[in-house]
């Protein structure tokens, strides 16, 4: 135990540097996605908010089943509203896209949805 000093040095130093970025982001917010407020008025969700913002992966892997495997293409929601089965085509959505991508890159998810459908052309990351 000759370089206790060295150890001790080493181990503030590492700490230091591991730390850095803690400190660096205390006490500052953390910006949420930019959402339009007149095109979250307009938007017509399938199910109340909490519901989709939870679930809406598992909601459309069940259209997705639902709709490949038994020919269904009208979904019924908890207030009766029937809604066609479409991403791509959904009633009130932003056309853009942009909703979903600004959610999506704030959470940084991936969405896979695009991998099988043309997604919305004025989307950007």
């Amino acid at each position: 135990m000759y370089k206790g000093g060295r150890i001790i040095a080493s181990l503030v130093i590492f700490v230091g540097i591991f730390t850095i970025p803690f400190f660096y982001n205390l006490g500052k917010a953390n910006a949420g996605p930019e959402i339009d407020a007149k095109q979250l008025a307009d938007f017509q969700s399938i199910e109340p908010s909490v519901n989709m913002i939870a679930n809406h992966p598992q909601m459309f892997n069940q259209w997705r089943d639902e709709l490949v495997r038994n020919g269904k293409t009208v979904y019924v929601n908890s207030e009766g509203k029937e809604i066609d089965i479409s991403i791509e085509n959904l009633e009130g959505a932003d056309p853009s896209g942009q909703f979903c991508v600004s959610c999506h890159d704030y959470t940084a998810v991936e969405p896979t949805c695009w991998d099988c459908h043309s997604g919305p052309e004025g989307a950007t990351k």
